[in-house]
């Protein structure tokens, strides 16, 4: 069983929206194939992924170190893609070969999408869900098949006041969503402060609703916000502080009280480490973010999750990054505590398999193989044209 090709190739998202920090207008994606000598139905199998969304296309990287590096390591014997012998571990040390420790960000989204791609081709291989694959390897083979799902949204646009804000939760609410997260930070405090409100008395109950900063409130407006937001009650406050400033995210807890969710933008087990450690963040209350494809792979959020063990979190704690079939699968795998939805946010590449019901707030894995990307037609249609 041999990978006999990995190919990359970057896709515009097509998206217009606006967080507090940046547009998403010039936003790409890379989408990843890695192709193998080993046939099912008279295809060879192919394993696909794509770096979530958020950081932009990696291709260069992957052309020109990545994907060179893999080969010359399966040639050598390194590494292995039969199920008997695969080792995300090797896949890893093969592709930072000639890599200096530090500078994550610049190899991590690559190495992640490569590494995730491949446990796509060997779930195939073996015939399993990528989650049974995880499981059997990291959970003794337990899945968790119900996985609750909460839906973001509250994006800035042009033109987009409280009524078309509302009209986006209602429609949230009739797919089926329970809890909903929508965006702050964009514009004035009491102008966040009005949108809050108005989304709060649709939903009744403020932990039905979570915030989201994306790190771009700025120490100047901290305090204010954490005061502000304080006596709503709400389910989580995202990303108070940039991704590093551990100490600036454990003052806004200190100010704030209510739960935080932070770490989507961290990409090692160090730094992952380092926000438990030094960030204020409190095991069972807060929740620890993670972007797998942007951080070298499931086999580091593997690593993530035995580091964060003897400090006191559990899988439950943590919640994977991106609105896709990829973070479903690792949710159901690892047993994290759940996942998220943009459903309507980045076209192909949000949302989960055509046939997938949503139904109050949980959804349930299926029977698929790999991550079950053929079951969303528009993408895999994407995904085809590089594999």
């Amino acid at each position: 069983m041999q990978i006999t090709e990995i190919r990359e190739s970057a896709v515009r998202l097509e998206s217009k929206l606006r967080n507090a920090a940046f547009s998403f207008d010039e936003m790409t994606t890379s989408i990843v194939a890695v192709k193998t000598d080993v046939v099912r139905k008279g295809t060879p199998v192919v394993g696909y992924a794509f770096n979530s969304t958020g950081r932009y296309a990696c291709g260069a990287q992957i052309r020109d170190r990545l994907a060179p590096r893999v080969i010359k390591a399966q040639s050598a014997g390194n590494l292995s893609i039969d199920p008997a012998e695969f080792d995300p571990q090797a896949i890893l040390a093969a592709m930072m070969v000639g890599e200096k420790p530090g500078g994550d960000m610049e190899r991590s989204v690559g190495i992640g999408t490569v590494e995730v791609a491949i446990w796509d081709a060997v779930a195939k291989i073996s015939g399993l869900p990528a989650y049974q694959l995880i499981a059997d390897r990291y959970r003794g083979g337990a899945v968790s098949p119900d996985v609750f799902c909460y839906v973001g949204g509250g994006w800035y646009l042009p033109g987009k006041g409280i009524p078309q804000l509302l009209d986006e939760v209602q429609r949230y609410l009739d797919w089926g969503y329970t809890l909903i997260k929508i965006k702050v930070g964009g514009v004035p405090l009491e102008e966040d402060i009005a949108r809050i409100e108005a989304v709060l008395k649709v939903l009744g109950d403020p932990k039905r609703l979570a915030l989201d900063a994306n790190c771009g409130i700025g120490p100047d407006r901290r305090t204010a916000y954490a005061q502000a937001i304080k006596p709503y009650g709400l389910r989580w406050f995202e990303e108070p502080a940039h991704p590093v400033d551990y100490r600036g995210n454990a003052d806004f807890i200190e100010a704030y009280g209510g739960a935080v969710a932070t770490g989507e933008n961290l990409f090692s087990v160090e730094d992952v480490v380092n926000l438990a450690r030094y960030g204020g963040m409190r095991p069972g209350l807060d929740i620890i973010q993670c972007d797998t494809p942007q951080s070298y792979g499931i086999g580091t959020l593997a690593r993530m999750l035995a580091a964060l063990q003897p400090m006191g979190w559990s899988a439950k704690d943590v919640l994977p990054h991106g609105g896709n079939m990829m973070s479903l699968n690792f949710a159901a795998g690892f047993g994290l505590g759940m996942c998220e939805a943009y459903p309507d946010a980045f076209g192909v590449f949000s949302g989960y398999t055509d046939d997938l019901q949503l139904r109050d707030g949980i959804l349930r894995v299926g029977d698929w193989t790999g991550f079950g990307f053929e079951r969303q037609n528009d993408l895999f249609g994407l995904m085809q044209k590089v594999g």
